[in-house]
């Protein structure tokens, strides 16, 4: 079994499936989340009950230290819906306006320069192609690219580790399932934030959220797909 891995962890549905992926996979996993201003700071609240949980669970005596790192420069650039006060919808680039220039880049750069120091050189991401709003730094080729870059920059083999990039969300769902059965499903339903509205007080059959953002379309889609498979 490999050693160690650091989790992208934002307290939402995709990063807890990711963190139970490495935390089956490696000896000992550590995570790391981001303040960059986002609107959504309900999923940084939702951090700690979620990582509390879960070191109760099987396997949870592998998961050892979270850290919580500022990013604020993306909140200083803005123009983005989920830094700023700006209505979600189709932008002129073609991509939704809840896209955030460089955030994946930047979120993989800092990961790794933590790991670097954390002797870690296993990242854990939950970036997918598959059911995403077109983002480009989810793609798998940027994610290819930018461990490459890593590796040459750090001088050390940086291998960043994609468990849902190829599956949709009714796959994440069951994948969530098959590693720790109802009961990472219920936590999952209970406690994970993927609303871009961070919206806590409107409870569904698929969690908490506003029911109408392009997040929450999805994680309710693949749990309906997910329930009549």
């Amino acid at each position: 079994m490999p050693t160690s891995a650091l989790v992208l962890f934002s307290g939402g549905q995709d990063s807890t499936t990711c963190l139970a992926w490495a935390l089956a996979r490696f000896e000992r996993v550590e995570t790391v989340g981001f303040d960059y201003g986002q609107r959504h700071a309900a999923e940084l609240a939702a951090r700690p009950r979620i990582l509390a949980v879960m070191r109760t669970m099987a396997d949870g005596s592998r998961l050892g230290q979270d850290q919580l790192l500022p990013l604020d420069t993306l909140k200083a650039i803005g123009g983005s819906a989920l830094t700023d006060d700006v209505a979600i919808a189709m932008g002129e680039s073609g991509l939704p306006t809840t896209f955030v220039p460089g955030r994946n880049v930047m979120f993989l750069t800092a990961a790794a320069a933590l790991g670097y120091r954390r002797g870690i050189d296993d990242l854990v991401g939950g970036m997918c192609e598959t059911d995403f709003s077109g983002y480009p730094d989810c793609r798998n080729d940027t994610i290819k690219a930018t461990a490459r870059a890593l590796s040459l920059g750090l001088a050390r083999d940086i291998r960043i580790h994609t468990p849902l990039m190829w599956i949709d969300k009714a796959a994440t769902w069951q994948l969530a399932e098959e590693l720790g059965g109802p009961a990472l499903v219920d936590l999952i339903v209970e406690e994970t934030v993927t609303c871009y509205q961070g919206d806590r007080t409107h409870r569904h059959a698929w969690g908490y959220g506003c029911g109408s953002c392009p997040a929450c379309e999805l994680r309710a889609a693949g749990f309906a797909r997910f329930r009549t498979s």
